[in-house]
């Protein structure tokens, strides 16, 4: 990914729903002049949800999502119907596509109670308006044309306006730095660090540190003591990988502030106060407790990789029991979470904020304590409490 291109996680997400054949790639089409999607007569050419990075103006960077027909059948077509309702789970904006010629569908109606559900902004689309003589009013709909392109400009705007206020949108860290504030930020480079690049949450913290009109100054951990030897003056705070925590901690002098990578996207796109709450369950796992370990993407595992190896031997060391454990990584994330105990998820920087805040509200729901990686080693390295001094409104 380029370093300038927008990450996939902080695009506004469109979801393109609706039956087969009523017309949802063709939309896409229209509303991108491009041909993205695949058109054709045939029922059910869209089989798994389709992802489209792009700008679409007036909005900017987007992802549209082209799901399966609603109307699917069968078997199979009974888990793409289900693949598409999972889409509600990432969609910042959804778009019913209706055929226009048929009307609202029992699957249309059934589609908007979900969105009506999760208080999702949406705008129904009764597509192929040049075949209808007599157009009626629809709640939240508009008619428009894929083949003419009539009203397409008109549905763009429209669009346009559900996104919400960018001005309200929390920061990683810039609101709790001012102008020409110095941030040092710990970026170890070892055998599980990607080679030429930073990663993506590194990326974007520095990006809002400039943003605020403060300095990034970048360091490995091998490096940090002399870096800090060498300032004229103390940093404004410190953040680190959370892997370096325990090194780190001994040389950042008390009265700086210290804290994470992890932690900052806890309270940017997930729910920091119920992370922290939920890390001291740890305390009452047992042998045989089951813990689920959770990641946003998928790579490469290394040999001493952070969640399928780091992480249960820090909680091994920590607790002393013989916990069990699952791991899931990518878009994949369990409906039922009964037979764990806890979650421990990643930080989450390649979701974006709906979907992350989706899997919080899951654990909440069904009453399984999750917390997040930063969290956790913070916790388990006896630093939380120092490493939260950055938010001071979160109580412990």
């Amino acid at each position: 990914m380029s370093l300038n291109s927008t990450p996939k996680s902080d695009r506004i997400h469109i979801g393109i729903f609706g039956r087969r054949n009523a017309g949802k790639s063709s939309i896409i089409n229209a509303i991108t002049g491009q041909s993205l999607a695949i058109v054709s007569a045939v029922k059910g050419t869209t089989t798994d949800p389709v992802y489209k990075a792009m700008e679409l103006l007036p909005l900017g960077p987007v992802m549209i999502i082209d799901t399966p027909g609603l109307d699917d059948v069968g078997e199979l077509g009974a888990k793409r119907t289900e693949k598409a309702y999972n889409v509600l789970n990432k969609t910042d904006i959804a778009l019913l596509v209706a055929d226009g010629t048929q009307g609202i569908s029992d699957e249309d109606s059934e589609i908007i109670t979900a969105l009506e559900e999760k208080k999702l902004p949406y705008i129904i689309i009764m597509n192929k308006c040049d075949k209808v003589k007599d157009r009626y009013s629809v709640e939240k709909g508009m008619w428009v044309s894929a083949e003419t392109g009539e009203n397409i400009h008109e549905l763009k705007e429209a669009i346009a306006r559900l996104v919400p206020n960018e001005d309200m949108a929390l920061r990683i860290i810039g609101d709790k730095l001012r102008q020409n504030d110095t941030v040092v930020l710990v970026i170890p480079i070892d055998k599980a660090a990607p080679k030429g690049r930073l990663i993506l949450p590194q990326q974007q913290t520095i990006r809002d540190i400039l943003e605020a009109g403060a300095t990034a100054l970048v360091t490995r951990d091998t490096e940090l003591k002399a870096t800090l030897d060498g300032m004229g003056k103390k940093p404004a705070m410190v953040i680190t990988d959370s892997q370096a925590f325990n090194y780190v901690k001994t040389v950042v002098p008390e009265d700086v502030l210290l804290t994470s990578f992890s932690i900052l996207f806890a309270r940017y796109k997930g729910d920091l106060a119920e992370n922290i709450r939920a890390v001291k369950a740890i305390e009452a796992l047992e042998d045989g407790d089951r813990v689920l370990i959770a990641e946003g993407c998928t790579h490469h595992r290394q040999c001493d990789d952070i969640g399928t190896v780091k992480i249960p031997r820090w909680l091994k060391s920590h607790i002393n029991k013989a916990v069990e454990y699952e791991f899931c990584s990518g878009t994949e994330f369990p409906k039922d979470l009964s037979r764990y105990k806890a979650v421990i998820h990643c930080g989450g920087c390649m979701l974006n904020e709906k979907e992350m805040k989706h899997r919080i509200a899951v654990c909440k729901e069904q009453g399984v304590p999750v917390t997040n990686y930063g969290i956790f080693i913070a916790y388990t390295n006896g630093i939380l409490e120092r490493s939260l001094k950055v938010f001071p409104e979160i109580k412990i």
